[in-house]
């Protein structure tokens, strides 16, 4: 046997692995988009079905023992031993640990019960009817709960940090809780100096629809194609909630459209097209190994926000939309000018609806669910009390109070689908597209000149480059240092707010 059989044979079972997640990904889709609802417990039994092989694969006897032989492998053979293997072999590693300290009766049960509880949740949140939810949304809780003491237990962390170990490795509520208060305090204080300044210029119009939303995926798949969006390799849908899912090369984006505003869809499209670009740029002779899939859900948000919020909402791919936005709906007028769109789509309102949010309210949106979730967790907050604990949060952090639970606690699809310890990332991510943006704008010194003339490819290429190539070869924080030069800096983020919304005319 070769001084790396021990490794070679664990890339098989892991790309085994990669190979039933995309086949997950694929019915999560069409569970999302057009499964009919009498498929619901059929579709269920599949994805409790699959989640379990793919546990079972992670878990079988011998698992451990290889990976602590390719570790010796790779130390004493030069040949095999580079930071591509070296990142593949700790990413092993880690999942092997996470899956090890679960028994495959609570993933199947888990999988079974966020399946039925996210179907559930789509008739609730329509008739705002969060007592129909509870019996459900109670047993997803019950086993979130078991799986965090028993991977704190077996991980030697606290109960929060194991579920946050899942989706952004490293991260822990130490560094969390400091962060998040800061924004709590921050925030509110400069939220009323946004607004009092927002409130002393015009006003912006609001093009009137209705937009028909044939119209609407037409100006989307164009502005996609411009991004650089394969639609060879990816589609746009329709769904209850905005996501980007599918499997490796072949990235399925979703979106939800409103006739009476556009803009609505168009940055959930925005949005989730990030997502997309970093799928696939990810390098294709890593596939279906743990190096060559996306680094954490943190960067995973940064690329989506980086789109939406770096790019789409700034002045000068808003002066490349314009002429698109235009012929899409064959209008003109006041409202079709790039100095009110500008306005219109950095018009900052503390609003319900998180998906909805503006940059600067948004990350408040993140603190309130950041805080709940701690809180059932750990059972100091009962779910029957989450409507309530939900509005005295919203109240507390943005001064209004939701006139019903569909734009409460009923909005996210996250909870019902067991997604614990995922809202962390979204701030963390807008601060690393903040971050990331900064550094490719210092690379490139016409950014803006190219975006403006819908010369995308550059900034593509440089992310290709510095994010999406480099996959999970290293760590979040090596990645951004290397990418930017220093760690993770919330006050880049900051200071792009006060940039953006206090002194940019």
């Amino acid at each position: 046997m070769s001084e790396c059989a021990a490794y070679a044979k664990l890339q098989e079972r892991f790309r085994r692995r990669s190979l039933i997640g995309d086949a997950l990904g694929i019915l999560d889709w069409d569970q999302a988009t057009t499964m009919p609802e009498g498929s619901a417990a059929g579709r269920a039994e599949q994805i409790a079905t699959l989640s379990v092989m793919r546990h079972e694969l992670m878990v079988a006897p011998g698992v451990a023992d290889a990976i602590s032989q390719a570790i010796v492998d790779l130390d004493a053979a030069d040949v095999c031993a580079d930071d591509w293997r070296r990142g593949n072999l700790r990413e092993m590693r880690r999942i092997h640990m996470l899956a090890d300290a679960l028994p495959g009766d609570l993933v199947e049960a888990a999988a079974r019960a966020n399946s039925a509880c996210e179907l559930k949740w789509r008739s609730a949140r329509a008739e705002n009817d969060f007592p129909s939810l509870l019996p459900s949304l109670r047993e997803v809780v019950n086993l979130v709960r078991q799986s965090a003491y028993a991977r704190a237990e077996a991980l030697g962390l606290m109960p929060y940090d194991a579920l946050l170990e899942e989706y952004e490795s490293g991260t822990r509520t130490v560094r969390l809780d400091p962060l998040f208060d800061r924004l709590a305090t921050y925030l509110p204080d400069i939220i009323p100096r946004v607004l009092e300044r927002q409130n002393a210029r015009p006003s912006p119009i609001r093009p009137v629809g209705p937009f028909v939303i044939a119209d609407q995926r037409t100006l989307a798949v164009e502005l996609m194609r411009a991004l650089g969006f394969d639609f060879d390799h990816g589609r746009l849908d329709v769904s209850h909630h905005p996501f980007c899912g599918g499997a490796t090369g072949d990235v399925r984006i979703t979106t939800r459209y409103n006739e009476d505003d556009f803009t609505e869809s168009l940055m959930g499209v925005m949005h989730e097209t990030g997502h997309a670009l970093y799928e696939r740029g990810l390098p294709e002779e890593w596939q279906f190994q743990p190096v060559g899939a996306a680094l954490g859900m943190a960067i995973h948000e940064s690329q989506s926000l980086l789109v939406e919020m770096q790019i789409s909402r700034s002045r000068s791919f808003l002066a490349f939309a314009l002429p698109r936005m235009k012929a899409a709906f064959a209008d003109a007028g006041p409202a079709w000018d790039v100095d009110n769109l500008y306005r219109l789509y950095t018009h900052v309102a503390p609003g319900f609806i998180r998906v909805d949010a503006d940059e600067v309210t948004y990350p408040l949106h993140i603190v309130l669910r950041y805080r709940l979730e701690k809180a059932l967790l750990s059972n100091d907050l009962d779910l029957a009390d989450l409507p309530g604990a939900w509005n005295d949060g919203m109240n507390e952090l943005l001064g209004i109070t939701p006139p019903d639970e569909r734009q409460g606690c009923l909005q996210d699809i996250h909870w019902p689908a067991g997604l614990f310890g995922y809202f962390p990332t979204y701030t963390l991510g807008a601060m690393a597209a903040a971050q990331f943006f900064r550094a490719a704008r210092i690379a490139m010194p016409d950014l803006d000149k190219d975006i403006a003339a819908g010369r995308l490819a550059p900034l593509l290429s440089w992310l290709r480059i510095n994010v999406h190539g480099q996959a999970s070869r290293h760590s979040a924080e090596e990645l951004i240092v290397r990418a930017t030069g220093e760690e993770l800096n919330p006050d880049i983020f900051l200071d792009h707010l006060e940039s953006r919304y206090l002194l940019d005319n």
